[in-house]
């Protein structure tokens, strides 16, 4: 007891929350008593000091907020209660004692007659308007503790409770309290008897409709407007005695309130209506649509007009509920409602005019409500719009007719009412379906009509089992007719049409392979027209086009597939020499047309293969094509590569093509078939056994295939496109070089390692081409990246023996290498492997040869830029956050050598790659390093290379809002940015009109970004300068320049 008398003197005289601390831990463990914490505040709570009583009051409640809840009985919570409730009277003393309070109702001990007196003290003694935000909110959070955990004595309270909580709510404006105010609120409302009082409440809640408040910048409180919104649109739902007294205040505030009240209005009245019932929706229900049709029909934004059509919804679901009876006549359907469906109907009637539209959103919403309704309304709907249509009189609005339809087709088909109806029978189209296909069909004969039919068939379509397969196949024949038509013989409608079929083919592609692709497969020669037959390649492009679309499902894909393969079968066949005269000229021109149009067949399988593979969940049907399609196409592609006669699959073109259709199929394969295929494709081109790729048909008997042979053709080299596309989306665990594969095959790669080092020195020699580079560029990314820990011994060679290597040849080879080198690091820099910072180092050594810096510096950027190879689709092995690393890691090093000024090449390979790196990677990464770059892209303006001066300008570019600012770093060197943009927007100084393009754009943005003071002085210079671009002899540069100079002559303080 001594010890709780000292800690209340010490806490009384210092305030010091340790002594707070110290009683807490005597009760936690019992060795003192909250009684005991009364008798030693005994002297300080009846002091006749107001100070004193106050801080007495005020120690107790802080000890009762951190004592644990378990140490107070029944009988100290008692004591407390009235202790409490009797210094409500005192003034001074009434903010703490109902803090102390709001902790005491938490406690379990407390009683019902606990919980009686402490409400009857605060409705007695507590005055809100006197007192401030913060006590208020002890209030109602202590209400809120007694609502949560003793509702039954607040029940049994009855009116006293609901008489004395109105008061204390009465008048509340602090966004805070309101929210728990609100919560109050909404539960009294649903769960207390306020029959007697519902206009106290009335008032308490509505006075607050709409709610208006704004948070003030860097609002603490974290109190938003749509808190409040949310917390009082349950109020005023909660009981059903609002509804008298709340539409009428509904009306008057979507009547004359702003946009954002009008919206906040309607959101309201959508979730009032359910609970006010239908008795009050048949009252105001006149008064109620008037408003909501202004609203809809006059709509003063979309998003009003979205709002008024949704709670118009709510209404009518209210006066015709979807347990209604009706019958097919509609006889038991709402007076209101049939009202509203005859005001929509009258609308429609003048398709031409603004309000039919509104007037069909208004009968779509009634499609969304129940199948009573959506029957009564659609077939009344449809039926006039059919007699519209065919009437004599409105022959000119048949397309404005058309589009009504089409909106009502959409709303059926996206209702949930219509996504299983239980039988075709019950759709509300059923009575009028033919004569509304009839009229969607005729639509199509007329151009002016043809589109808006097209979508309306698109959307009949969507609608379930409506429309049966017979009609499909009609539709199918009728809009058939316009694909692979020549644009200037029909309006072009083809891509509609081809949406409208692909959606057919889905649910009867039988109808599609009978009628539609016939016509375009005979489109397609045997032979590729000459050049002069324009019309004859645009008919097979068009077909083509056409073809990719329409055949992603599996059973029109394999026709596809089927049909296109016997084409190339054919072009792929030698044809016969026709005379001796036929010049070489002629011949080539004959090739030339053969490659493109065996390039386009191609093109249009991998597209089509590109839409089956690209979906959230691939079509399984692509797998089968491992053993058929791909074996056929390797055949083809070799038998080209082994001989000597002209073969149109020869083309590098056509092999890029090819690669693609084989990376897609490869990548649908499981790890089992992928593993086979790849061993197929590895004893094809390394063993040179073809026939285990191509499925033994390979036939040609010229030249042994070897693509890696030293000795090897252009042609065959060309091939390890195909190899490279076959490895790029295998798996990691896929096994590429089993233990089992002899030492002794065409190359003398037994291992993954030993294959890697043939490749280096297969695309290092002076006669690779641009293909093969790509092959081996490919094949060192992917395998790197995936193998790392198999391929240690060749990551030790390229940094020791082949490192070397890059010194010595002549530089056109060293780039070469250099190209080399960037693929195996970037493979490991993606999936931050250990020996990345050895492949960089090297690189940097470069940047002092004079040979070849440059190629070296662009090559530190590549290293950070983005590609198609290795991405998580491709299965490659990428941690996060590597380019952010690399940047970090690259970047010091970077700038130290080009703060060095020297003016030698060196400083400027280093400016290139600075440049060069920036450009890679996101701004995020080097934003915050502005203030240190801007010196050194703004040098890096003097280069001699239009392509880093055209980065570094859109770099700029897209930093010019975190560099601008009075603090801004583009501030500091406005003066040398002005000059140094006008330098590069001039003919004379620049001949790249890229670079005078961009110039003249970061012109025009630097009056928007800096202060007029600033800028001030180069004005008249930069109007001088800028008149002259006027005269450039690019077009694109003038209107930059108009542009640039019209801001600049703007500009003012």
């Amino acid at each position: 007891m001594e010890s709780v008398e000292r800690s209340v003197r010490s806490w009384m005289a210092s305030e010091k929350d340790t002594e707070v601390t110290q009683v807490v831990a005597g009760i936690s463990s019992g060795e003192v008593t909250l009684l005991n914490v009364v008798k030693a505040l005994g002297e300080y709570l009846t002091s006749e000091e107001d100070s004193l009583r106050t801080k007495g009051v005020q120690f107790l409640s802080l000890v009762l907020e951190r004592s644990p809840r378990d140490k107070l009985n029944r009988q100290a919570v008692r004591v407390l209660v009235t202790f409490y409730c009797s210094k409500l009277e005192d003034t001074e003393t009434i903010t703490p004692a109902l803090k102390g309070l709001s902790h005491l109702v938490e406690f379990p001990s407390l009683s019902p007659t606990d919980v009686t007196e402490i409400l009857s003290a605060i409705f007695a003694h507590v005055k809100m308007k006197a007192l401030v935000q913060s006590t208020r909110f002890f209030v109602f959070n202590l209400v809120n503790s007694l609502i949560s955990s003793h509702r039954s004595e607040l029940k049994n309270m009855g009116d006293q409770f609901v008489t004395g909580y109105a008061g204390l709510a009465s008048g509340e404006k602090d966004p805070r309290n309101l929210l728990v105010a609100f919560k109050i609120a909404r539960v009294i409302l649903a769960e207390l008897d306020v029959s007697k009082h519902v206009e106290d409440y009335f008032d308490i809640t509505f006075c607050y409709f709409p709610i208006t408040f704004r948070p003030p910048p860097n609002d603490p409180y974290g109190i938003s407007a749509d808190d409040l919104k949310d917390c009082l649109r349950l109020c005023l739902s909660a009981t059903s005695a609002f509804g008298p007294l709340g539409v009428p205040v509904f009306l008057e505030k979507l009547t004359a309130g702003s946009p954002t009240t009008k919206r906040d209005t309607l959101q309201a009245m959508s979730n009032c209506f359910p609970v006010y019932g239908s008795a009050v929706a048949h009252e105001f229900g006149r008064k109620i649509w008037s408003a909501l049709k202004l609203e809809i029909f006059q709509p003063t934004d979309p998003l009003t007009e979205r709002a008024a059509l949704d709670t118009l919804k709510d209404f009518i679901r209210i006066l015709h509920p979807s347990s209604s009876p009706t019958d097919s006549t509609g006889s038991a359907i709402d007076l209101l409602v049939r009202s509203i469906r005859n005001d929509c109907l009258e609308a429609i009637g003048e398709p031409e005019k603004a309000q039919a539209k509104a007037g069909m959103k208004v009968l779509c919403t009634f499609v969304g409500t129940s199948p009573a309704l959506s029957s009564f309304v659609v077939s009344e709907a449809a039926d006039k719009l059919v007699r519209l249509f065919h009437d004599p009189g409105e022959v000119s609005n048949r397309a404005a007719v058309i589009m009504l339809l089409t909106d009502l087709l959409n709303a059926l088909a996206s209702s949930p009412l219509s996504a299983a109806p239980e039988t075709p029978e019950s759709s509300p189209l059923i009575a009028s379906k033919d004569a509304l296909i009839g009229v969607l069909i005729v639509g199509l004969k007329a151009p002016a009509t043809r589109l808006p039919s097209i979508h309306g068939l698109s959307a009949l379509i969507r609608i379930p089992s409506v429309v049966n397969d017979d009609e499909l196949g009609y539709i199918v024949l009728e809009a058939g007719e316009f694909v692979g038509k020549e644009p200037d013989e029909v309006e072009d409608v083809t891509t509609d049409v081809l949406a409208l079929l692909s959606s057919i083919a889905i649910l009867a592609p039988h109808h599609l392979a009978t009628q539609t692709l016939p016509p375009l497969f005979t489109t397609l020669p045997d032979r590729a027209p000459p050049r002069d037959a324009q019309s004859e390649r645009a008919a097979y492009w068009r077909a083509l086009s056409a073809l990719s679309t329409l055949c992603v499902p599996p059973t029109l894909f394999e026709t596809l597939v089927i049909r296109l393969t016997a084409k190339l079968d054919i072009l792929c066949t030698p044809s016969t020499p026709t005379s001796s005269s036929s010049t070489g000229a002629a011949d080539n021109e004959d090739a030339e047309c053969t490659a493109a149009y065996a390039h386009a067949i191609l093109t249009t399988l991998a597209n089509t293969l590109s839409t089956k593979v690209s979906k959230p969940k691939p079509d399984p049907d692509v797998q089968k094509y491992a053993k058929g399609l791909l074996p056929h196409l390797l055949r083809l592609f070799l038998e080209a590569a082994v001989t000597s006669e002209a073969r149109v699959l020869a083309d590098p073109r056509l092999l890029q093509v090819g690669a693609r259709i084989v990376r897609l199929v490869v990548e649908t394969l499981p790890s089992e078939s992928q593993t086979q295929f790849i061993g197929a494709i590895v004893a094809a081109f390394l063993d040179g056994d073809v026939k285990a790729a191509t499925n033994g048909e390979f036939t040609s008997k010229q030249d042994k295939f070897g693509p890696m042979h030293p000795a090897a053709s252009a042609r065959q080299r060309d091939t390890m496109i195909l190899y490279a596309a076959a490895h790029i989306p295998v798996r990691k665990g896929v096994q590429i070089f089993t233990k089992e594969r002899a030492a002794s095959n065409a190359t003398g790669s037994a291992t993954l390692s030993d294959f890697l080092k043939n490749l280096v020195r297969w695309c290092d020699v002076s006669t690779c081409s641009a293909l093969q580079r790509e092959a081996a560029s490919q094949l060192f990314a992917i395998l790197v990246n995936k193998y790392a820990v198999e391929i240690s011994e060749f990551l030790d060679y390229a940094l020791s023996e082949y490192w070397k290597t890059t010194l010595n040849p002549s530089p056109e080879e060293r780039r070469n290498a250099i190209n080399t080198w960037v693929w195996i690091t970037r493979a490991l820099i993606v999936q931050s492997h250990l020996k990345a910072r050895s492949f960089i180092d090297r690189l940097f050594t470069l940047l002092d040869d004079e040979a070849v810096n440059g190629d070296a510096a662009r090559a530190l950027g590549a290293l950070a830029k983005e590609d198609q190879i290795l991405t998580k689709r491709n299965g490659a092995v990428l941690k996060i956050l590597h380019t952010q690393k690399y940047f970090d890691a690259v970047l010091p090093k970077i700038l130290e050598g080009a703060k060095k000024l020297d003016g030698s090449r060196r400083e400027t390979a280093y400016l290139v790659a600075l440049t060069s790196l920036i450009n890679a990677v996101p701004k995020s990464i080097y934003l915050t390093q502005m203030p240190t770059l801007m010196p050194l892209l703004l040098r890096g303006l003097d280069l001699a290379d239009p392509t880093i001066r055209s980065h570094i300008i859109d770099t700029l570019s897209n930093n010019i809002d975190a560099a601008s600012g009075d603090k801004g770093v583009l501030t500091t060197y406005a003066s040398t940015v002005v000059i140094a943009m006008l330098k590069n927007c001039m003919v004379a100084d620049m001949p790249d009109p890229r670079v005078r393009v961009a110039a003249l754009k970061y012109l025009a943005l630097l009056p928007d970004a800096i202060r007029y003071d600033i800028l001030h002085p180069y004005k008249p210079r930069v109007l001088k300068d800028l008149a002259k671009v006027l005269d450039d002899p690019r077009r694109a540069v003038r209107k930059e320049a108009v542009n640039a100079r019209t801001n600049w002559y703007k500009y003012s303080g």
